[in-house]
This record gives C-alpha cells, sequence and structure tokens, in this order.
C-alpha cells in the first residue's frame, strides 16, 4: 500500500556528514531518512526555501523540458529498498499515456517538489527502513568504536604500559 508523504526537511548525518532527506507521512505518524547526495541534498533545499537561480539548475530544466513537452508529474514513488539503497519511480502522463520512470529518490523527490506532485512510499519500504536505519546506524557506532580504540592505541607511550588491566 503506497502512503503519501510530504518533506519534513534535511539534516546531516552526524557520523558520515551524509544529507538525509526525511519524508514523513501527512499525520506526522510515520517518518523515514534517506541518505542523499549533496547536489541532490542542494536541489531539494532550493525548493524547499523558494531559492531561485538566474540560469536553471538540472532539475529545473528537467521540469522545463516536461512542460515544454506537454508531460505532467502526477506523483513520485518510492518503491522499494534493497541493501542500503532506495528505488524510487517518477509516474508521468501525456495525452492519456501513463509512463513510470525509475529514478534514485532523491532525483524524484527534487523533481516532485518543482512540479508540485505528491509523493508516496510503498509502506513495506517505511518497515524495512526501519531495520536498515538502525543496522546503519550500528554500523556507525561500530566504526565509531574502533577509531576510538585505535586514537587510543596511536597514542598510548611507553609508561602508559602496565597502567591498565587487561
Amino acid at each position: 500500500m503506497l502512503i503519501e508523504m510530504r518533506v519534513a526537511g534535511l539534516t546531516i548525518d552526524p557520523v558520515t556528514n551524509t544529507p538525509i532527506v526525511i519524508l514523513k507521512n501527512l499525520q506526522e505518524s510515520k517518518a523515514i531518512p534517506i541518505w542523499i547526495g549533496l547536489f541532490e541534498a542542494s536541489a531539494i533545499a532550493t525548493v524547499l526555501e523558494k531559492i531561485v537561480f538566474p540560469r536553471p539548475m538540472t532539475h529545473d530544466l528537467f521540469n522545463e523540458c516536461l512542460k515544454f513537452l506537454e508531460v505532467t508529474v502526477d506523483r513520485v514513488e518510492i518503491v522499494d529498498i534493497r541493501g542500503n539503497t532506495f528505488f524510487a519511480n517518477i509516474c508521468l502522463s501525456r495525452e492519456g499515456r501513463n509512463y513510470s520512470i525509475d529514478a534514485r529518490p532523491s532525483d524524484a523527490i527534487a523533481i516532485a517538489l518543482r512540479a508540485n506532485a505528491p509523493i508516496f512510499v510503498e509502506e513495506s519500504v517505511i518497515e524495512k527502513s526501519r531495520s536498515v536505519d538502525l543496522m546503519v546506524k550500528l554500523g556507525d557506532l561500530n566504526q565509531l568504536k574502533e577509531e576510538k580504540i585505535k586514537e587510543f592505541l596511536e597514542n598510548l607511550s611507553i609508561e602508559d604500559f602496565g597502567k591498565y588491566k587487561m
């Protein structure tokens, strides 16, 4: 079942410094984080902040091409997650015919925002993302622990030997 969601905001993963787009359902009872690239985060942020550039950026150009060709962006659907990779479709229509184009969720969201099209997420993706989110956090935690241990060992001096019980 598809659940309509909206962009609740952008944030940065404090461990990896990777941008994250947060989607929430309309009742704000469910949320999904999607790690995205810096350029895609910028493309989403410019729409959210209503920033207009003197020349069209890539997503703006794509949106203008669709308008020129009289193609409507009906909706965006985030339909699957495999491993840590999300999959999305941009659903288009022209002259009564429907089309679906495979896209990265970040690009699909950036285009949906420009076209004022709704964003939907498959309910199973929301469920799967909870475990992926937890696995990513646990993985980051383990990496952080390893880095701290490595840092501690690298800063250990000869005088410190015998000081600590092993």
